[in-house]
């Protein structure tokens, strides 16, 4: 009789529980499918957008044509002394800069040095970070147009030697250096570039 008791309570402890079914089974933490831990979820990478450089390219011709066409025009036009009266102390006065941007620097010797600056320049803007993105960009062809226009005056204007030659500044407000339209979209542009730089996602 001892015996058979202590059969039967063996067999209703080691026997199976049955699931309800329809009800949730409870988990211990670790359990997967195969007894350990799920992976943990990776962060999905964001993607980065292309340069836009088809936009550099765009706003840096333009700026490019721009300024040739009005050095021709200043040239052909003031060459001689001649000078247009504006609006208020806005003038086109024409001069010859062999130093650095509006009429700053003439005779230092620092034209080549920054024509070699300007070319860095150009090449750094146009693959930086922030031509990713359309204000970025604008702003890279801004200054790539103008330090283009600049360089090609340094290149080609002068009786001294490749990159001796002169800038030309035309535009005077009379309370401020002389310049041109490049000086103007390389400011624009540096001014835009300093926006931009603060849209651009971290990485």
């Amino acid at each position: 009789m001892t015996e058979d008791l202590e059969t039967d309570d063996t067999t209703e402890q080691d026997a199976p529980v049955a699931s309800t079914p329809g009800a949730p089974q409870v988990l211990s933490p670790g359990d997967g499918a195969d007894g350990q831990a799920p992976p943990a979820s990776e962060p999905v990478p964001v993607p980065v957008p292309p340069r836009r450089l088809g936009i550099v390219a765009g706003v840096a011709v333009v700026v490019l044509l721009a300024d040739q066409a009005s050095k021709w025009w200043a040239v052909n036009r003031l060459d001689g002394g001649q000078i247009i009266d504006l609006v208020g102390s806005l003038r086109f006065n024409l001069f010859y800069n062999t130093g650095v941007a509006f009429s700053l620097g003439s005779d230092d010797g620092l034209g080549p040095w920054i024509s070699v600056l300007a070319i860095g320049v150009v090449v750094a803007v146009s693959f930086g970070a922030t031509s990713r993105y359309p204000l970025g960009a604008v702003a890279s062809g801004l200054i790539s147009g103008g330090a283009i226009g600049n360089l090609l005056d340094r290149a080609f204007r002068g009786d001294q030697g490749f990159l001796h030659g002169a800038v030309i500044d035309f535009i005077d407000p009379q309370w401020w250096p002389v310049f041109n339209i490049a000086d103007a979209a390389i400011v624009v542009g540096a001014i835009l570039l300093v926006i931009a730089s603060f849209r651009v996602p971290g990485d």
